[in-house]
C-alpha cells in the first residue's frame, strides 16, 4: 500500500470536527456554550434549573449550571411514564400491538433505567487573579496568575498566548455574565536564555510565583490595561466590569498530522476529546427503553468538589427531577438507578515511544487502537469486572475494538470523575478514554482514527438496551 493510499484510509472528518469544537472551547465556559449550541441545533429543549420542568417520553432536553456544566437527556418512547399513561393507552388503541402498555410501577423489575456518559469541560491552565496586573521592573506589565489543575509548566514557555473566560458586566441595576475570548495573542511567558541559566538542560523547575507570570507589555501598557483590553473585546466601558474569571489559553489551532494522517495534536484534548465524542454519540444514539443521559462537568482538574463539579448535586438533581416529571415516585427512582449504567469518559495514557517501560507491559494502550477501558485496584477508576463485562460485551457484539489500561503496579496514577459522581448517583460504572500522549501539556497528541472509534463505541452503548439486575446479571438488547 502506498503512502497516498494509507493517507486516504483514515476517516478524518470527525477529527476535524473535534478540532472545530476545541477551537470554540478555550475555557470551560466556552465548552459548555459549544455543547449547548449543538444541542439547540439538534432540537433539544433547554430547561433552566430555576423553572418548572415538563418532560415527556420521546422528548430531548438539557440543563446547565454555572455556565460551565451541562446535563442533557433523551427519554425513550417506550419509557411508560405514569404522568402520560392515558396518552400511551390512546396511542395503543390507534395502533394495536405497536406499544406495550405497562404500568410504570408494576412488577419487581425497574420501571425504566438511565444510560449515562460523563466527561469534563475543563483543562489545566493558568488563571488570572482578581488583581491581575504586576508592574515592573522597568516598563514591564505582567499578569498575576495561579495554576488551575496539574499542567506541565514548561510547555507553556515561549508560546504566544491569549485570554478567555467569563466577565460579569453591570448594566444599570442588572449584572450579566458574558463570555469573552480574545481573538489574538496578547501574552507570553519568556524563558531565561541559556547564557543566564547554564544548567537548564540538566533540570528545569520553574517557580510559579515568579517564573510563570506572562508578559503583557514592555512599556506600551500600564496598570489598568487588562480591563481595557477585555472591555474593548466586549464593546463595553471598563467601568462596567464587576468581576471576571479569566484564563491564559493556547489558541493555536489543532491539526491532523503525520505521513498517513494518523495523529491529532491540539490544546485541551484532555478532556474535550471525550466531551465531544460522547456528545456526538449521545446525539446520534439512544434506545427507546432507557433515559439516555449526557453529562459534562466542570472542575474535574481541581477535584470536582464544587457546585458544578461531578461531586455536586447537579446530576442527582437532574435525574430525580426527570423521574418526578415523568410521574414516577422516589421508589421508582431508586429502582431505576439500580438498573442503570454510567460510562465515565476521560482520556487515557498511550504507551510512550521513548519510555515503554513506564507502562504496565500487559496494559499499554496504543493510539488508534480503539477506546480504552481503565481500571485501578485503588478505585481511582470505577471499573470493576461487572461493568467491564457489560461495556466490552456491547463493543464485542458491534465488532468495535477496545483496549485495557492499568497503571504499573508501583505507580499510583491519576483519577477521574466516575467514582466521584457515584457519590451522588450510585450506579454501575466503567471508566474509558482515548489513548493519548503528553497529557496535561499545553499541546497534547492522540490518534486521529480514535475519534471515530470512540464515537462508534459510545454510540453502541447508547443504542444497546443495557438492563442490569443488581450485580447478578446483565441483559443486552
Amino acid at each position: 500500500m502506498s503512502f497516498a493510499t494509507k493517507a486516504a484510509a483514515p476517516a478524518t472528518t470527525a477529527a476535524e470536527d473535534l478540532l472545530d469544537f476545541i477551537a470554540e472551547s478555550p475555557t470551560m465556559f466556552h465548552s459548555a456554550a459549544a455543547i449547548r449550541a449543538r444541542l439547540d441545533e439538534a432540537g433539544f429543549t433547554y430547561l433552566s434549573e430555576g423553572a418548572a420542568w415538563e418532560v415527556r417520553p420521546g422528548g430531548a432536553y438539557y440543563t446547565q449550571r454555572n455556565g460551565s456544566s451541562v446535563v442533557a437527556w433523551r427519554v425513550g418512547e417506550r419509557v411508560v411514564a405514569p404522568a402520560f399513561a392515558s396518552d400511551v393507552a390512546k396511542a395503543a388503541e390507534g395502533a394495536a400491538g405497536s406499544i406495550d402498555v405497562v404500568a410504570g410501577s408494576a412488577g419487581d423489575s425497574a420501571p425504566y433505567h438511565f444510560q449515562l456518559t460523563a466527561s469534563h469541560s475543563d483543562s489545566p491552565c493558568f488563571k488570572v487573579k482578581s488583581n491581575g496586573e504586576l508592574e515592573g521592573p522597568a516598563g514591564y506589565v505582567r499578569l498575576d496568575t495561579e495554576a488551575y489543575g496539574g499542567m506541565m509548566d514548561y510547555t507553556w514557555f515561549d508560546r504566544p498566548l491569549s485570554l478567555a473566560g467569563r466577565v460579569l458586566v453591570r448594566e444599570g441595576a442588572r449584572i450579566e455574565s458574558r463570555l469573552v475570548a480574545l481573538n489574538r495573542d496578547v501574552a507570553l511567558i519568556p524563558s531565561l536564555a541559556i547564557h543566564m541559566d547554564g544548567g537548564v538542560n540538566k533540570g528545569f523547575a520553574p517557580n510559579r510565583a515568579s517564573d510563570l507570570f506572562p508578559l503583557l507589555s514592555a512599556g506600551d501598557l500600564a496598570n489598568g490595561s487588562l480591563d481595557m483590553i477585555v472591555a474593548d473585546a466586549l464593546e463595553i466601558d471598563p467601568a462596567q466590569i464587576v468581576s471576571r474569571d479569566l484564563f491564559l489559553v493556547n489558541r493555536e489551532r489543532g491539526r491532523v498530522w503525520g505521513v498517513t494522517g494518523e495523529f491529532i495534536s491540539s490544546p485541551r484534548l484532555d478532556d474535550l476529546m471525550c466531551a465531544y465524542t460522547s456528545l456526538v454519540a449521545f446525539m446520534n444514539g439512544g434506545n427507546e427503553h432507557a433515559v439516555s443521559v449526557y453529562a459534562c462537568f466542570d472542575n474535574e482538574e481541581v477535584g470536582s468538589e464544587t457546585k458544578q463539579g461531578a461531586a455536586s448535586t447537579l446530576l442527582v438533581d437532574t435525574l430525580s427531577r426527570v423521574n418526578a416529571a415523568l410521574g414516577f415516585g422516589p421508589e421508582e427512582y431508586v429502582r431505576a438507578l439500580s438498573a442503570s449504567m454510567l460510562v465515565s469518559c476521560d482520556n487515557a495514557h498511550a504507551q510512550h515511544p521513548a519510555h515503554p517501560e513506564l507502562a504496565d507491559s500487559l496494559h499499554a494502550p496504543q493510539m488508534n487502537g480503539g477506546i480504552v477501558v481503565k481500571e485501578a485496584a485503588n478505585q481511582h477508576y470505577c471499573t470493576d469486572a461487572f461493568s467491564r463485562a457489560a461495556f466490552t460485551a456491547v463493543l464485542d457484539d458491534a465488532e468495535i475494538p477496545h483496549q485495557a489500561f492499568a497503571n504499573r503496579s508501583d505507580k499510583a496514577g491519576g483519577s477521574t470523575l466516575g467514582n466521584i459522581s457515584n457519590m451522588q448517583v450510585s450506579v454501575h460504572g466503567v471508566d474509558v478514554g482515548c489513548a493519548q500522549l503528553s497529557m496535561h501539556s499545553c499541546m497534547e497528541t492522540a490518534g486521529a482514527r480514535d475519534v471515530d472509534l470512540a464515537i462508534e463505541a459510545l454510540t453502541a452503548f447508547y443504542d444497546t438496551n443495557v438492563r442490569i439486575d443488581g450485580a447478578d446479571s446483565i441483559e443486552l438488547g
